[in-house]
């Protein structure tokens, strides 16, 4: 892997380093492409990017709460559908009782995410305990069911059309962030076996947005064995070592977990705040000019943000500066805290994301405003 050696064009005031040693005074804003992986500049601006005093119009930072969903059911295609395009679709399942038929996605890869509670999951690989704070990445087409032994509310992102698969680490090697070797894979174990039998079960496969019901007079879980490198897969969060620099905030792209078509996934999890004086201690205002940017926050106080607690999810469409809350952007600089504890699920996604009616009922509405500027014009001032 080989880069040659550029010569970024500089004009007026400027840090020659990105995200430290800022010129006093000023607010740095990236402007990327290819959601941090591609050409980016930036600029230094004399007020924050995000000190707007208003906005009007429907593309607008925000911000719902998945706790105030009442959907409850025992099957995945219960799950309220709150954010989605052509590419992704993203919902919020609660789960309290064991599942009565067997599930099968015919559009895509099922990523679920365990926000809370703990079952055991059956599929066509085996058995496979989980826990809070798994990620269970399920191939298209695979039949599965979920046992549950406390009641669980999951995040499940479906890669429509597509498949998942690992990011590229590049120079930092195969085994950053984590080793491919901490995934769990199902077993056919005795659990396993004691659930085969000649008892008549139902599989409900979505294909099309559809459901279509398919009913067996056996357990259709009945494999006996199974070879290949398509397979039910586990990662939980705390098996995640992220990259980390003392002198160098890095972007999410360090922190990717999976990728699929039109879409990325990488997971915040707590690390070292940088120490070097000069280094920005929170997230740098950017504006992500190619990508939707979507976080689930899953517990811990996420840095950045006021006003924010587990189960919420925001959203940030491209084309307009965001970072920091003004509070928060102040910790930073005073350097307060010196580690992070935030567990956060960040998705960003290329095509625009469409706001479902679901997600619309649980909407902060007034989230758009946790940046808005005290700061008044000069012509504000004028006025008696």
């Amino acid at each position: 892997m080989r880069k040659n050696i550029s010569f970024p064009r500089m004009e007026g005031t400027v840090s020659r380093q990105a995200h430290a040693d800022l010129p006093p005074g000023s607010y740095e804003r990236e402007a990327g492409r290819e959601g941090f992986f591609g050409q980016a500049t930036h600029f230094y601006h004399a007020n924050p990017p995000t000190g707007w005093s208003d906005w009007n119009g429907p593309v607008r930072p925000r911000a719902f709460d998945t706790n105030d969903l009442e959907s409850l059911g025992e099957s995945p295609w219960d799950a309220a559908s709150l954010l989605g395009n052509g590419a992704v679709q993203i919902r919020r399942w609660t789960c309290v009782s064991n599942m009565t038929h067997l599930a099968r996605n015919g559009d895509g890869d099922e990523l679920i995410f365990i926000h809370d509670g703990a079952g055991d999951l059956f599929c066509d690989y085996g058995h496979l305990a989980f826990s809070e704070g798994d990620y269970i990445l399920l191939p298209r087409g695979t039949n599965w069911r979920v046992e549950v032994s406390a009641p669980i509310t999951a995040l499940l992102i479906e890669a429509t059309g597509g498949a998942f698969s690992l990011p590229d680490r590049g120079i930092m090697g195969d085994h950053a962030i984590f080793d491919p070797a901490i995934l769990d894979t199902p077993v056919m174990d005795q659990v396993f076996r004691d659930q085969q039998g000649a008892t008549s079960w139902r599989v409900i496969m979505k294909r099309g947005g559809a459901l279509n019901t398919i009913t067996y007079p056996y357990n259709p879980l009945d494999a006996i064995g199974w070879k290949g490198d398509s397979v039910a897969v586990k990662l939980n969060w705390r098996d995640i070592r992220p990259l980390m620099s003392h002198r160098y905030h890095v972007p999410p792209s360090a922190h990717c977990t999976f990728v699929a078509n039109g879409f990325v996934i990488c997971t915040f999890v707590p690390r070292p705040i940088e120490s070097d004086p000069g280094a920005l201690k929170v997230p740098f205002y950017h504006s992500n000019d190619d990508f939707d940017e979507v976080i689930f926050y899953h517990q811990g106080e996420f840095f950045s943000r006021d006003n924010i607690h587990p189960g919420m999810i925001t959203m940030h469409p491209c084309g307009f500066p965001h970072g920091p809350h003004p509070k928060a952007f102040q910790k930073g600089a005073d350097n307060t805290r010196k580690e992070t504890d935030e567990v956060a699920v960040m998705i960003d996604t290329r095509d625009a994301l469409q706001v479902t009616p679901e997600a619309e009922s649980i909407e902060w509405t007034d989230y758009v405003n946790s940046w808005k500027s005290d700061k008044k014009s000069k012509e504000q001032e004028l006025i008696p």
